[in-house]
């Protein structure tokens, strides 16, 4: 009986109404849409676009809307510095919880992807906040230093290999959000560039330094921005025309960052871990896949270089006269676009915990912003409509950044005449521009395991 009893009790209590904790799957929902049809009609319109190098391309212009003085970029650069270091604190003493520390919260969800999607809109909003041009500059005046080692002759492979470090931890790394393990490899990347700008020069992260190379080349998709104290704005991409063409490294670092959200999507697909071994409905952990994913995300760079390349040599075969440094600039909005379409549930989710985190940075209880325990919700991706609205951004994101590519193509070649042999020339980009806008989007409708 009262074995009974207690067993009544509890199916009781079990049926009261109250706040639960769930994860919300919106992959269950999205296979019930017609994403096949999307797909499809998205790589028309791509392939359609192609048909403009019959006239003229959109010329891009830009137009001047006036000045406006900000903090000096030492000033922001001192304030930013103390954040970094605050954040590094809170990771290594603060909640062990990474939905509830600032640290992993800030990295991969305010500035990997928040400040990347902000950056898209603004300009680069990263370079008056980057972390170590202030103190670089006064270490530098306080040691007398002049010129630099030569690092500057590397170009951008510095930051090449940096980008890879990152992806390499938030892809395929054990534990990419355990806050004192973060703080600490956050600790130590600071100290070494710091330590290379001193030696170099307090503008060398601007080439040298990953997160610095990145949000400046993302950012000329923008369509307004900052240029010095002048603000200007112009056609998405206008600024991707007016500059020349992009060294052999800088176009490495962009098939790299095409590559790493490629592959961030790839590894958890169905398909992916069909193919290693893996069964999708029992994934065994990241330590199981560590290698295989490590050599995957270089084969999938591998992969990406070698058809942009191989696109841009059938196109000057067939008669396209621009140069590829060139037209590799036109694949910036589709790196950018699938950043935007593939991070966007975790910015709607992630930043409900970043919010959280912030209401509560040390874990102490407290309600700096006055939020209630547990206030967040994702109850818009169990439902049809919210992740029907989902699905439609993120197919406007991709596609968007396809058609813009393809039209920034057009117009980078500015020595191929317009007419049916620039259409022609420039139809091996475009069919490989349809091929990634089919797999942007198939990425983000297939059934995930991990």
């Amino acid at each position: 009986m009262r074995a009974r009893a207690r067993a009544t009790a509890i199916l009781l209590l079990a049926a009261l109404p109250g706040p639960a904790l769930a994860h919300a799957a919106e992959r269950m929902v999205i296979q019930t849409l017609p994403t096949g049809w999307s797909i499809l009609g998205a790589g028309l319109v791509v392939l359609l676009t192609g048909l403009v190098a019959l006239v003229p391309a959109p010329r891009f212009a830009v137009r001047d809307l006036g000045r406006l003085r900000l903090l000096p970029r030492a000033a922001t650069g001192w304030i930013a510095t103390a954040g970094w270091a605050v954040l590094v604190a809170i990771g290594l003493w603060g909640s062990r919880d990474p939905f509830a520390n600032l640290m992993p919260m800030t990295l991969w969800v305010l500035v990997w992807v928040g400040l990347t999607l902000a950056s898209l809109a603004l300009g680069d909003l990263w370079r008056p906040i980057q972390p170590w041009y202030a103190p670089a500059r006064a270490l530098r005046r306080a040691l007398g230093l002049r010129g630099g080692i030569g690092l500057s002759r590397l170009g951008h492979w510095p930051a090449v290999a940096g980008y890879l470090g990152f992806a390499w931890l938030e892809i395929v790394s054990l534990a990419p959000a355990d806050p004192a393990g973060l703080a600490r490899v956050v600790l130590l990347y600071w100290l070494a560039i710091l330590a290379l700008a001193v030696a170099e020069g307090e503008d060398w992260p601007d080439r040298g330094e990953a997160l610095s190379l990145c949000f400046a080349l993302v950012s000329t998709v923008a369509p307004l921005w900052r240029d010095g104290a002048a603000w200007r704005a112009g056609l998405p991409g206008a600024r991707i025309v007016a500059q020349g063409p992009l060294p052999p490294s800088a176009a490495a670092f962009v098939t790299l960052v095409l590559a790493g959200v490629t592959f961030d999507g790839l590894a958890e697909t169905f398909w992916w871990l069909a193919r290693i071994g893996i069964n999708p409905l029992e994934f065994p952990g990241r330590s199981a896949v560590t290698v295989v994913n490590t050599l995957g995300l270089l084969a999938v760079w591998a992969g990406c270089a070698a058809s942009v390349g191989g696109a841009v040599a059938a196109g000057r075969a067939l008669g396209a006269r621009g140069l590829p440094g060139a037209v590799i600039l036109s694949f910036l909005p589709i790196a950018a676009g699938y950043h935007t379409a593939h991070y966007l549930v975790a910015l709607l989710t992630q930043g409900q915990y970043a919010i959280s985190a912030l209401n509560d940075p040390l874990g102490r209880g407290w309600s700096l912003l006055g939020l209630p325990r547990h206030w967040e919700r994702f109850g818009f991706l169990a439902t049809r409509d919210g992740v029907t609205t989902v699905w439609a951004l993120q197919v406007a994101a991709i596609l968007g950044a396809h058609v813009l590519a393809v039209l920034l193509t057009l117009r980078l070649d500015r020595e191929t005449p317009p007419g049916r042999q620039k259409m022609l020339s420039h139809l091996p980009v475009t069919i490989l521009m349809v091929f990634y806008t089919a797999l942007g989007l198939w990425l983000l409708s297939t059934p995930t395991g991990a």
